[in-house]
């Protein structure tokens, strides 16, 4: 099977979803949205403006995704200083970190050429640096699913408490299962038996289309 010859459905969340599919296109490949994540707000932000009353006790701030930038960041006091550095795992957190006003110089993410990103690909980038913040502290920005649960992987912030860094964490936007179109639905039902390549970034997306379609 040629890389032309089958059509790949995008299941993260709708703006990146639709990012995907234009690349993807863009190499002559068939594809399409198809989310299986939605982004929503927190229904109430005074933790998240509270942690910013505070943020100037933070030597780094994580940011999960570029989701968490722009949920956080939305936050922001008029006239805050940003010192910390910020933190991500690829060029895509870094491009909102830059649009969102964060000091060019600041910002601690794997290039667009590096090998992998991820947490391990970071924590590269950091650790020697890291190693002299014994007693300091860093704060991890991250979502939650509807039932408030942290959504992510814990292995940085394990990297860091080894270390002798003090870990916080807050949460900056809601991970939910998308109301999906009966037209959706039904290219969903379809694509599960056509041929189609399912591309997941998250065990949560695969969860959902079971959800979504049971039985299927």
């Amino acid at each position: 099977m040629t890389p032309h010859a089958f059509r790949v459905l995008v299941t993260r969340p709708a703006p990146e979803a639709q990012r995907w599919a234009q690349a993807l296109q863009a190499h002559g490949i068939k594809a399409e949205s198809l989310p299986l994540i939605e982004i929503a707000p927190l229904s109430d932000v005074s933790p998240l403006q509270a942690v910013w009353q505070d943020m100037r006790r933070y030597a780094a701030v994580m940011f999960v995704s570029a989701n968490a930038v722009q949920h956080f960041m939305a936050q922001q006091p008029a006239g805050f200083a940003l010192q910390a550095q910020a933190w991500g795992t690829g060029p895509g957190t870094q491009a909102a970190l830059l649009a969102a006003g964060w000091p060019a110089d600041r910002i601690r993410c794997p290039q667009a050429d590096a090998p992998r990103f991820d947490s391990e690909a970071l924590w590269s980038l950091v650790h020697s640096e890291v190693l002299t913040w014994a007693g300091r502290e860093v704060l991890i920005v991250r979502g939650a699913d509807i039932a408030g649960q942290l959504a992510g992987r814990d292995w940085l912030a394990q990297q860091l408490q080894a270390a002798g860094v003090t870990v916080a964490q807050c949460v900056a936007y809601v991970r939910r299962a998308p109301v999906l179109q009966p037209d959706q639905l039904a290219r969903g039902r379809e694509a599960l038996h056509d041929g189609s390549w399912w591309l997941f970034s998250s065990s949560e997306a695969a969860q959902n289309l079971a959800q979504l379609l049971p039985g299927a």
